[in-house]
């Protein structure tokens, strides 16, 4: 089945330029990749950088890093690619439905970020910001062996931040934000029995839409000169999804049978917190180690339980997502006046459980290299790059008919080898 919607900033600024991110990148269906800045050492230090105002999307008190009006836009290519190897596959009735698979499931797409500083007073600033903070685009097309299970799935949050940082002190910094989401989602499948005398086969389309509001608050404190210690929290956003589902190539048996008919459909989902701990030590004037661990809250997330406005039953996924963690390290290093580099290696770990995994969410441990660098043309423009190199653990999808939820999906096992290349860029320019 699918969810979709119509997105609230659509006729924004970002109207051109927001695309939900492939699953390949990020653990989940969270994106990590707000700052090309942040992401060239692999997020290690994300809440506790004085680097420049995008960090605030891991700890609002970063918008104190603006000494003056700096607007910042950041953008990550994400470049994935997943093998599916399909096992063995059947609907309803124990019918075999093959073994093809497609290799062309995931797209690259494009990760946008804004932000804007103005400082209102000598110790505050306020800030803007737009964020994808979670995104999937899976697409495995209408003729795969799994189409019971998933044809196409779509998750698109955008995020518009207004903030507030202090510096309290020389040492110590603190921020909040208040958050408007927009979120759409796309569910997908093949519904019937192919090989039934009667019942056939046709498509499900859920598309549905929703709003939310969250908040983050964050804090940064610096001990002695030299070693920074900062906190972000962003919070849970719940989503009363409405939308509609429609039907095509559906014949008569199978809407009798399975009370299939266009109708209206809603469903409540809550996204998860992301609670993110760093550090920063200046080793050097010139070299910088930075330590990151995010925590985000999967567990909310107990699944999809689509209510059809209609006599048609519910429409169930469970997710079983449990709560986990990234851990990052990575270092910076001044080349020149001009020149920083940096580097860094991540740990993502999977919310997903083996019993639980599905064809719309075929996700493992991540591992992250990545390598970037920032040039200061002068003293109001700066330029990041990244790049980021994402080794994904191959899993299993093993549906073997066990839960009731697939009782109208059959069975599907297969392989994923998934992997993703990440290019991210940006530009800060202060006025």
């Amino acid at each position: 089945m699918t969810t979709s919607s119509k997105g609230l900033f659509k006729a924004s600024v970002v109207a051109v330029s927001v695309a939900a991110a492939s699953s390949a990148y990020s653990a989940g269906f969270a994106l990590n990749d707000h700052s090309a800045t942040a992401s060239g050492a692999a997020l290690a230090g994300a809440a506790a950088s004085t680097s420049d105002i995008s960090f605030s999307f891991w700890n609002p008190a970063l918008f104190a890093n603006a000494d003056t009006t700096t607007f910042m836009a950041s953008g990550a290519y994400v470049m994935p690619s997943m093998d599916v190897t399909v096992n063995s596959a059947t609907d309803a009735t124990t019918n075999s439905l093959g073994t093809e698979a497609t290799d062309d499931s995931v797209d690259n797409s494009l990760v946008p970020s804004l932000y804007f500083a103005k400082p209102i007073s000598d110790k505050t600033v306020a800030g803007i910001s737009l964020n994808v903070p979670f995104g999937l685009s899976g697409d495995y097309g209408q003729d795969w062996a799994g189409r019971l299970h998933a044809t196409e799935t779509g998750i698109q949050d955008i995020a518009l931040s207004f903030a507030l940082a202090h510096r309290v002190s020389e040492k110590l910094s603190v921020g909040a934000s208040v958050q408007l989401h927009q979120a759409e989602v796309i569910l997908e499948s093949a519904v019937g029995a192919p090989n039934h005398p009667t019942l056939q086969e046709g498509i499900g389309r859920i598309e549905a839409d929703a709003t939310g509001i969250g908040f983050s608050v964050g804090v940064m404190f610096e001990p002695v000169k030299g070693t920074r210690l900062g906190a972000g929290y962003r919070s849970e956003v719940d989503f009363d999804f409405e939308g509609d589902v429609k039907y095509t190539n559906i014949n008569a048996a199978l809407a009798a049978n399975n009370s299939l008919e266009d109708a209206s459909v809603t469903d409540s989902i809550t996204f998860p917190s992301v609670l993110t701990l760093s550090v920063e030590h200046d080793l050097s004037d010139k070299l910088t180690l930075g330590l990151s661990a995010i925590r985000t809250g999967w567990g909310s997330m107990d699944g999809i339980n689509i209510d059809f406005d209609s006599n048609q039953d519910n429409s169930v996924l469970t997710f079983g997502f449990e709560d986990q963690w990234m851990y990052s390290a990575g270092v910076n290093y001044v080349y020149s006046d001009k020149l920083t580099l940096r580097t860094g290696i991540a740990m993502d770990n999977s919310p997903v459980t083996d019993e639980y995994r599905s064809a719309r969410t075929p996700d493992g441990d991540r591992k992250w290299i990545s390598v970037g660098a920032t040039y200061d043309f002068n003293d109001m423009t700066s330029a990041s790059f990244a790049f980021t190199h994402v080794m994904i653990e191959d899993v299993t999808v093993n549906r073997d008919g066990s839960l009731d939820e697939d009782s109208s999906r059959g069975t599907l096992n297969a392989d994923y080898e998934s992997s993703a290349n990440v290019v991210s860029a940006a530009i800060s320019m202060a006025f």
